[in-house]
């Protein structure tokens, strides 16, 4: 579709779309963006990329180190000394890789381009480079590139990007725009590329990876008038192997001594013309440092939800970058014109001020990222779930993991119904509550009909678990892949969806999902006192090894029997009472801490990290345990074992995470915990007290109410909690309530070295 490329209601639009920014954001009294280190994670596995963007932006223009393997999930990798160049779209924390998209890289001299063979982590235009020229910071980026001689800087707004460049004295200055580029080198299956003036180009691509339909389109506006090379030919990355079609852009000119040259970049899942009034309406002129100063607001804006007093510098710069890592994603979906692209894969017209947004990894984040929205975002949260009422009238189903508008059927579960219970029971019900009750009950059934999605999608978006745990009771081993994993997460999932029964005042369905969130017992063994494989003729699966792990191809899903036995977050003491009472779940519970950490099994999971004996901060499975001594009398244990995990398994360094980031979940269970609670099961709007890091923290609530966590005597040492009061009354368990949050006030903590028995 052509429109015209210019009108002057866009050109005004978006002027004062930018003086809005500019001055209407509050200053900051504090600079929290200066706090933040955004190559945490980059190294290890955290697979965090250190790129300019905006709070949940939908454009992520980030350096590019590598292509291919896991480490290369978000295009950077801190280990690495070659750059590729500046692609636009990212994942942040993500164990599966996919975006990539438009990658530019400024050049001097001849314009290498050929391949370089389909193991390389480098194309071959790539230049060297150096941590010590290279600065990130939230909404910029810039380094210095040793081959050409060159300084790169990028900022954004929420859809665009704005590039500048700072070239030596050349008369070979000019740019590689590659569009067939991508990580993983993802099959193109659809591309076209065009110059459309001597300062504009225009593209669009369907590629098939993660996403199998994942289209993306962009608009490029330089500052200064080129001349170029089109190569569109077919290249084997191999001499013989298979030709690959070709789309990049060679540009020419001249440039003198530090001269600068500006480009601007719009991306938009719906359209090229969408992808231009992305940038019209967002970044209408060249002022570079305006937009970057606009974003270092938008960032001061959202880390100002929090207060914490620290003398603890490193602590300080873990706690906001933890926050700014929470802000990377989902990602808004909607163009700056309200059109965006639907589960049907068609364009929509929206409304720009009810947007969607997109990236929802919800195995991860319905655990502490969605929980901790309920707490200094609880609208954006509401918007989320909106997204996601969305998506299921559109697509048939809710996602699981949903990128760029496609389901991709990863991971286990049906945690929407998670978002929606616990943003409903914390009275936060700004979406439709009728339609997302019904979407939670067809979600939990097995019915394949009405799904639009790729065929080899459908099986894992609505696996065959989902009926027999309907059909006899449970899931069998022997009929379903990660069988455990799978019937305890339906249990708790179930659980969510008879407390949104309870609340419609639908009392059939109240009972039947309340008698599925009792199906954890089922895969229980007396015997080895393990959630463990049960087969259709109702055997236990042999051989059992505890610690055994086949990745994502035996009983549990990234974990083994130790990490998945504690997953009934919405029945602790049901399973207390299952493991033998109190004194039993305690030695239990103690047992996995203190097991050795091996692990065994032809294919290791790599997720499986962060060990604690067999206990796994790295993985998300793991998150709710260390909080499960509060539920039986021994707080104490909790306390020191949150501060293990805080002071050894979260660092301000690059290998600074001890497992995937994972859209910001990692980062959450930091946050809440470093301000000393938790919430063991999402639905129950409870909080679990741990060991506080800071002397205070300070969380900004609407309509300029606080709820402060106050710690006395706190030192490294004095890491067990002596006494706990609310609002000037004494607590008597270590629990409160969402709404003693809501409500405003202070918990008081005081610290000793001792534990409180």
């Amino acid at each position: 579709m052509k429109k015209n490329m210019k009108t002057n209601s866009i050109l005004m639009g978006g002027l004062m779309l930018l003086g809005t920014i500019c001055s209407c954001t509050p200053a900051a009294v504090e600079d929290y963006a200066s706090y933040v280190n955004p190559f945490i994670g980059t190294g290890g596995h955290g697979h965090t990329y250190p790129g300019a963007v905006v709070p949940n932006g939908m454009i992520q223009p980030s350096p590019d180190t590598r292509i291919y393997e896991w480490d290369a999930c978000s295009g950077y990798y801190y280990a690495d000394s070659t750059m590729n160049g500046f692609s636009h779209t990212h994942l942040s924390g993500t164990g599966c890789g996919d975006y990539g998209d438009v990658l530019l890289m400024p050049t001097v001299g001849k314009q290498e381009y050929q391949p370089t063979g389909s193991k390389s982590q480098q194309m071959a235009y790539a230049s060297a480079f150096s941590h010590k020229n290279e600065v990130a910071e939230p909404g910029y980026y810039s380094v210095f590139l040793d081959r050409y001689q060159v300084k790169a800087e990028l900022t954004a707004t929420q859809r665009a990007a704005i590039h500048r460049y700072t070239f030596p004295q050349a008369v070979d200055a000019g740019f590689i725009l590659d569009l067939d580029y991508s990580l993983q080198r993802q099959k193109n299956e659809e591309m076209e590329i065009e110059v459309i003036s001597d300062t504009e180009i225009r593209g669009r691509k369907k590629t098939v990876y993660w996403a199998f339909d994942q289209y993306i389109n962009f608009y490029a506006k330089f500052s200064k008038p080129f001349t170029y090379t089109l190569v569109t030919d077919s290249i084997a990355l191999d001499e013989g192997g298979p030709l690959l079609p070709t789309a990049k852009v060679l540009l020419q000119f001249p440039t003198a001594k530090n001269e600068q040259v500006l480009v601007k970049v719009g991306v938009s899942a719906v359209d090229m013309d969408g992808a231009r009034k992305n940038v019209e309406a967002e970044i209408p002129e060249w002022d570079f440092d305006g937009v970057r100063q606009a974003a270092r607001a938008e960032w001061n804006k959202y880390l100002s939800k929090i207060d914490i007093q620290t003398t603890d510098t490193d602590q300080r710069t873990m706690f906001y970058t933890a926050l700014y890592h929470t802000g990377m994603q989902p990602n808004l979906f909607t163009d700056a014109d309200g059109r965006y692209l639907g589960m049907d894969l068609k364009p929509h017209q929206g409304d720009v001020k009810q947007p969607i947004y997109t990236v929802f990894s919800l195995w991860d984040t319905f655990r502490a990222y969605h929980p901790l929205m309920t707490i200094i975002d609880p609208e954006l949260n509401e918007a989320f779930i909106r997204s996601l009422i969305q998506k299921e009238e559109e697509g048939g189903i809710f996602p699981m993991w949903e990128l760029a508008g496609n389901y991709t059927g990863t991971m286990i579960g049906y945690h929407a119904a998670s978002l929606i219970a616990d943003s409903y029971v914390k009275g936060y019900r700004n979406f439709d509550v009728k339609e997302a009750y019904r979407a939670c009950l067809r979600t939990a059934e097995y019915d394949t009909t009405g799904i639009i999605t790729h065929p080899l999608v459908l099986p894992h978006l609505m696996p065959q678990a989902k009926y027999w745990k309907n059909k006899v009771g449970y899931v069998p081993c022997d009929k379903d892949n990660e069988s455990v994993a799978k019937a305890l997460e339906y249990a708790y999932d179930d659980w969510c969806i008879s407390v949104l029964a309870d609340a419609m005042g639908d009392e059939p369905n109240k009972e039947k999902y309340s008698t599925f969130a009792e199906g954890y017992k089922v895969y229980f063994d007396p015997s080895t006192r393990f959630m463990r494989g049960l087969d259709s003729e109702g055997n236990w699966r042999t051989p059992f090894n505890p610690r055994s792990s086949n990745h994502r191809n035996d009983d549990y899903c990234e974990g083994t029997a130790w990490q998945w036995t504690w997953f009934v977050p919405h029945d602790v003491d049901g399973l207390v009472e299952l493991m033998g009472g109190k004194d039993a779940f305690i030695g239990k519970l103690d047992s996995l801490f203190i097991a050795d950490s091996a692990l065994e099994g032809n294919m290791v999971s790599a997720d499986i990290s962060g060990l604690i004996g067999q206990y796994a901060q790295g993985n998300e499975p793991s998150h709710h345990i260390a909080h499960l001594y509060n539920y039986v009398g021994q707080p104490y244990r909790t306390q020191e074992l949150i501060d293990r995990i805080l002071h050894t398994l979260y660092f301000n360094n690059p290998d600074g995470l001890s497992g995937n980031e994972d859209c910001g979940q990692m980062s959450a269970w930091f946050i809440m915990n470093a301000m000393g609670f938790y919430q063991v099961c999402p639905g129950k709007p409870v909080y679990s007290i741990g060991r506080p890091l800071f002397n205070e923290a300070t969380i900004h609530l609407n309509a300029g109410k606080t709820f402060k966590i106050v710690a006395h005597n706190n030192s490294r040492d004095n890491m067990y909690v002596q006494s706990m009061v609310l609002n000037g009354k004494e607590l008597q368990t270590p629990f409160f309530t969402h709404q003693d949050i809501v409500d405003g006030g202070v918990l008081e903590l005081t610290m000793g070295d001792k534990p409180l028995k």
